[in-house]
């Protein structure tokens, strides 16, 4: 099911089993970020980027590996070196998506980002060393940035896809189908955001962190809050500039987020994610969220 009806989703939502799969990755994927700058047309429809003064390739570079290290205690975490050609190669989980015995391609908006859908090395990872099935959506017209459109509760199979330049509704049905899913709910995102993973995290399954501003019709955040209360943390504005919704859970008890979101996350929301069983950990990003993005956007789960 693929519906803009949230009353029709939220019911089937409700009764889904969480026998989907398993809740978390089993191992992540990263990508260096070599040749760190600011890519001029992913900045035309990213609001959260900087100016282009204000990025530092070195500490981006120490950051990443801060990070690698980090989850690294957490999963089996790999890396594959950057290209300097491709900016925001550093945020892989927009280009490629897992699903058990699949591996999906995405199609990027920009054709700066189009240039990551053809790296051999990844796809061929996957394809011959992991032995997945390849859907390649790369090539055709519409707009589908996987994991960053699109939020996936993982247990239930259910999917969560904000439309906008970067993912249209063809774009939306293609992914719905490619990963499997049993249900998707379309919304608009509110004008200015580029991707509902910054304002939208679904943690294990069992927990929801969501940024209201960053949606255009606020019965949705509020229908998705009702869907995992009393474990949804709804983040204030400063939360939200923070990238506090760009969070992931990589275990069933820890959920990661920036050193930068973690600052601004209120008692409150963290006291919330303790009752719900998750720990907050945090890494210093400070360098690479001038790209417009942040922990989440970096890490491409294997499932």
């Amino acid at each position: 099911m693929i519906t803009r009806d949230i009353d029709t989703f939220a019911a089937f939502a409700r009764e889904a089993s969480a026998d989907f799969g398993p809740a978390t990755a089993r191992a992540a994927f990263l990508v260096a970020p070599d040749g760190f700058a600011l890519a001029e047309q992913s900045a035309q429809d990213n609001a959260y980027m900087a100016e282009a003064a204000a990025f530092d390739a070195s500490r981006a570079s120490a950051q990443h590996r801060d990070l690698q290290r980090a989850i690294s205690a957490v999963l089996p975490t790999i890396c594959f070196a950057g290209d300097p050609v491709t900016p925001d190669a550093l945020f892989p989980n927009n280009v490629f998506g897992t699903a058990a015995g699949r591996v999906v391609i995405g199609r990027m908006r920009h054709p700066v980002r189009q240039r990551e859908a053809t790296r051999a090395d990844i796809r061929s990872f996957f394809r011959e060393v992991l032995g997945r099935q390849e859907i390649d959506l790369s090539t055709q017209p519409h707009a589908c940035e996987l994991t960053g459109a699109l939020v996936i509760d993982r247990a239930r199979g259910l999917g969560f896809c904000g439309l906008s330049e970067r993912c249209d509704e063809e774009g939306a049905r293609l992914m719905h189908e490619a990963l499997g899913l049993r249900a998707t709910l379309l919304f608009e995102l509110a004008p200015g955001e580029y991707h509902t993973n910054v304002v939208l995290a679904v943690l294990a399954g069992r927990a929801a962190v969501i940024c209201p501003r960053g949606f255009a019709d606020p019965a949705i955040p509020a229908a998705i809050a009702d869907l995992y209360a009393p474990h949804a943390a709804v983040c204030d504005d400063a939360e939200h500039a923070a990238f506090v919704g760009n969070c992931i859970a990589l275990s069933a008890d820890t959920v990661w987020m920036s050193a930068n979101a973690g600052v601004a996350l209120s008692d409150a929301h963290r006291r919330q994610l303790a009752a719900a069983g998750f720990a907050v950990e945090t890494v210093g990003l400070e360098a690479i969220e001038a790209a417009g993005g942040s922990l989440r956007c970096c890490i491409g789960e294997m499932y």
